[in-house]
């Protein structure tokens, strides 16, 4: 797949292929921030299959899926430790050409503009490298600190898709946002660096 693998970085945050020695330090994270996590984590409904018996099963399984030009899984790294995860599903072609991204960061480092650069770094790589022509985040409506990401990088909202997702035990709604190629003004990371650094400037 013509983008894949590829590292990516700008100042201390980074994002990279995961990786199958990435899965101890997976483990360790979601072990330590189950509660701050799992109001958002994808659920099998029932009759849904069985659920990946180990991280490192799902780890197999996201990174064949990426062989098959299905998906991404980037690792998300603040000064080279990981910290969190930019994952890209749905990859389709032909007449569509469009991706959707999920993204998650250990509780200790939210807050810091982390997650906005890696998103963003990922979105550019897909509309200008990859070649995609859209790039779809859906949010719960409930998660603030995921919806004050999309409203960084400038998303359209596309609307509300009732029942969208199997989160948490139970059928959820989500907001859309998405970005098209043809629509973008300029690079996703220089707005969201942009935007910090106007913030940085202004008197408090």
């Amino acid at each position: 797949m013509k983008g894949w693998p590829v590292e990516l970085s700008h100042g201390d945050v980074g994002v990279r292929p995961l990786r199958r020695s990435d899965a101890r330090a997976w483990a360790r994270l979601r072990r330590a921030d189950v509660a701050w996590l799992s109001p958002w984590e994808a659920t099998l409904p029932p009759g849904g299959g069985a659920a990946p018996l180990s991280y490192r099963a799902m780890i197999v399984t996201q990174r064949r899926r990426a062989r098959q030009g299905r998906a991404m899984p980037f690792v998300v790294t603040w000064r080279g430790e990981m910290v969190g995860q930019v994952t890209v599903n749905g990859i389709s072609w032909g007449s569509a050409r469009w991706a959707s991204i999920g993204y998650w960061i250990a509780r200790r480092h939210a807050g810091r503009g982390i997650t906005p650069v890696a998103v963003a770094l990922v979105v550019d790589h897909l509309l200008d490298t990859v070649g995609l022509h859209r790039v779809e985040i859906s949010i719960r409506p409930e998660n603030e600190a995921s919806l004050r990401v999309v409203h960084k990088l400038g998303l359209d909202e596309v609307g509300l898709a009732r029942g969208y997702l199997h989160i948490d035990g139970a059928w959820r709604d989500h907001r859309v946002f998405q970005v098209l190629a043809d629509d973008r003004r300029g690079r996703m990371l220089e707005r969201v660096t942009r935007d910090d650094e106007a913030r940085r400037r202004s008197p408090s």
